[in-house]
């Protein structure tokens, strides 16, 4: 099958892993992929975006970024448009980005079918978030986009919900979580039986929303706890993370280890005594969780319905109340009590990425068993 693969992608972060391990995943399986992105991606550096954008997007008024947002869809259908003609491809796989409208046009230009991989409802994201100059166009466009897709797939059920609740019938809507190469985590070090202190791990680029403010704040609170965080990454939340620790007096306790390559990430993770999802998004399939389940890491997060559509509470993790930070406390309490337990989710949370599938390799076959099934 010949795919042609089109992206927006800007930075070389989560999002780069899951399009490069995806494109990999297919070529593997002996199709042929061609890939249509802009130039500057290529030059990036991961943990990082176009120094252009950047300047543009902190200098310029929201609505300006916006329309050079829209401005971008020409020469982007230009060359995806030019790129179909030359390669002729079965079919247009596209990671959903607003304002982008490249795939939508040249599959209804050609009769290609178009599949959509939607991440994140962005629009509402983006509102909510960092807040949108044109509002209404930026929904209206979103709706467009997903309606006209042959197929949507996307990462979690909650946003499978979402994007029904938008126009989209459920039956062209596939729930495809994220995965991993579980061969990056085959021969991975092993850590002591009672490791002194234990360390708690967070890896990721580092926002406030993902709650590791909370987890200094519980380790302040019980200085008696004998342990260490690690956070593995970097962001915008770092400095009044490392301020806190300092003003708590456990400066000492927190390390931040910084970004690190994409290929060092199982090594660091193989760190961790216990692993760390302190808050999520709502609809989000974090990459992290599968790194730690990959790992064999026991994992603590929040109970909720994204969360555990991957995970079980006492089986392959310790779900805590994400209203109540002080359960999560209780369950880092109880790991660190608990080695067997530790070990016992660790072990389930490894076996259930190899029950599933969860893996690069088997959400690039059930894309394309509904690709061959229409």
């Amino acid at each position: 099958m010949r795919i042609l693969y089109s992206h927006r992608i800007q930075s070389r972060d989560g999002q780069s892993v899951h399009v490069e391990e995806l494109i990999s995943a297919f070529r593997a399986l002996g199709h042929e992929v061609m890939v249509i992105g802009p130039g500057f991606y290529e030059k990036a550096k991961f943990g990082g975006e176009s120094g252009l954008v950047s300047v543009i997007r902190s200098r310029l008024p929201q609505w300006i970024g916006e329309f050079a947002e829209l401005a971008y869809i020409a020469p982007a259908w230009w060359r995806l448009r030019r790129a179909h003609r030359r390669f002729r491809p079965d079919l247009i796989y596209e990671r959903y980005n607003l304002y982008f409208l490249a795939g939508t046009l040249v599959s209804r230009r050609t009769g290609t079918p178009l599949y959509l991989e939607v991440n994140a409802p962005l629009a509402d994201e983006r509102s909510r978030h960092s807040g949108l100059g044109l509002p209404w166009l930026a929904y209206h466009l979103e709706r467009f986009v997903w309606r006209a897709a042959d197929r949507v797939l996307t990462v979690t059920g909650v946003l499978k919900s979402m994007i029904a609740a938008n126009g989209v019938p459920p039956t062209r809507i596939e729930v495809i979580p994220n995965g991993i190469d579980p061969t990056r985590f085959a021969s991975l070090p092993s850590r002591p039986a009672a490791p002194d202190p234990v360390v708690l791990g967070f890896v990721g680029f580092v926002r406030d929303w993902h709650g590791l403010d909370t987890v200094i704040a519980g380790m302040a609170a019980d200085p008696a706890a004998p342990l260490e965080l690690v956070i593995v990454g970097d962001g915008p939340a770092v400095p009044a993370l490392r301020a806190q620790a300092e003003t708590l007096g456990i400066a000492d306790r927190v390390r931040f280890a910084g970004l690190v390559a994409h290929d060092a990430i199982p090594t660091a993770v193989a760190g961790f005594d216990i692993a760390l999802q302190p808050r999520v998004v709502a609809y989000a399939s974090p990459l992290k969780l599968f790194e730690y389940m990959a790992a064999g890491k026991p994992i603590i997060a929040p109970n909720q319905p994204n969360i555990r559509e991957v995970l079980v509470d006492g089986e392959t993790a310790l779900l805590f109340d994400a209203g109540n930070s002080a359960t999560m406390w209780l369950a880092i309490r109880r790991l660190l009590e608990d080695r067997d337990l530790r070990a016992k989710l660790g072990a389930a949370a490894r076996e259930e990425i190899l029950r599933r599938n969860y893996t690069w390799r088997g959400n690039a076959l059930r894309t394309l068993a509904h690709t061959r099934s229409g």
